[in-house]
């Protein structure tokens, strides 16, 4: 695994709406890898690989969809003291945005700045106010720069994405946005295996799109109008999903533990998964010995919902990763696991009649 490319892929900003630095850096790895490379008018980069061998039948259209956008925030106003107030884009948890380092994406530069609450520091603030778990509309940036500064640099509508380096441990990955550029970096390596093999048994029949859509994290949004494009027969969501096999979850609401290997989903809030085709992916993790689990998360989705319902519908399945601390900036992958989840892909688009 090429380690460095997911790394400049959880350090490239780029939130729902404005994933196209990600684009570009996508665009810049998979050369030679597709026949076909094209950009939608939302922004999706849809990347196909005609068949590598001959079929009697007309070949199945394989779509695997992995967003490129992680979640963030757009500058909504900035104050007359110079402090940047902000939207989300996406889903956050407030608990974790005490304090944080953040990027400030402009069209004059970047600025890094610092992420903060409104209100009394711990010293001054009464237990009560304490207590308070403030809403995201009352966290604003410092950007250190004085007031007209700030405000000649910075317009509404520049984005924002946390500013922390990634991390390699031992046995895991840590980085901000490894929801989702894990999955592009999956897809990526996935193919590169593919093109790379030698043995006839990499050769595939299917066309094989694999699409780096965008705003997932606000609804689905790109792999909506994609999957509509593109038209395929069957349907991979590559995703991140939960894996709280940590401290204060109980066993039963783990949804996946690293180290078992690639997750297979049953079932999430947007989609239920087409059963044959996850006993196909399952029969063929065993047969490869793959480690692999199979999953079911109560509520969240993933982009293989787009495509499943995309104009007659699509059999579908989503390929997992499962990732600690989700939507943090501690978000956690076990290699094992991610290489696993290359693996499969690799090994089951071939298989695809």
């Amino acid at each position: 695994m090429e380690i460095d490319l997911l790394r400049r892929l959880c350090e490239t900003p780029g939130i729902p709406g404005r994933e196209e630095r990600v684009r570009d850096l996508i665009a810049s790895e998979i050369d030679g890898l597709f026949d076909e490379v094209r950009t939608d008018p939302m922004g999706s980069l849809i990347c196909t690989r005609s068949p590598t061998s001959k079929s009697r039948r007309a070949p199945a259209r394989v779509m695997i969809a992995a967003h490129m956008d992680e979640i963030g925030f757009y500058v909504r106003h900035v104050d007359e003291h110079g402090f940047l107030w902000v939207n989300p884009a996406g889903g956050f948890d407030t608990r974790n945005l005490f304090s944080r380092r953040v990027l400030v994406c402009t069209s004059s530069g970047d600025f890094e700045g610092v992420m903060n609450p409104g209100g009394k520091p711990l010293h001054i603030a009464t237990a009560e106010e304490r207590k308070k778990v403030p809403e995201v509309e009352e966290f604003f940036i410092d950007l250190g720069l004085p007031a007209r500064t700030a405000q000649r640099k910075v317009r509404v509508g520049d984005f924002v994405v946390m500013h922390e380096p990634f991390m390699e441990q031992p046995q895991k990955v840590v980085s901000k946005a490894l929801d989702n550029r894990v999955a592009c970096f999956i897809a990526i390596e996935a193919v590169r295996k593919i093109a790379r093999s030698r043995a006839t048994a990499s050769r595939h029949s299917c066309e094989l799109v694999v699409v780096f859509t965008v705003q997932e994290e606000v609804g689905l949004r790109g792999a909506i109008t994609a999957a509509n494009s593109v038209g395929a027969d069957i349907g991979i969501g590559l995703d991140t999903t939960l894996a709280v096999d940590t401290p204060g979850v109980s066993e039963t609401q783990r949804v996946t533990k690293h180290g078992d290997g690639v997750g297979i989903m049953i079932q999430d809030s947007s989609m239920i998964a087409d059963h044959a085709l996850v006993d196909d992916l399952c029969t063929l993790a065993t047969k490869k010995k793959i480690p692999h689990q199979r999953c079911i998360l109560p509520r969240g989705g993933q982009d293989g919902a787009a495509i499943q319902r995309s104009g007659p519908g699509a059999r579908t399945a989503a390929v997992v990763c499962g990732t600690r601390y989700i939507h943090t900036v501690t978000e956690s992958i076990d290699r094992k696991d991610l290489q696993a989840a290359i693996d499969l892909l690799a090994a089951w688009a071939p298989t695809v009649k």
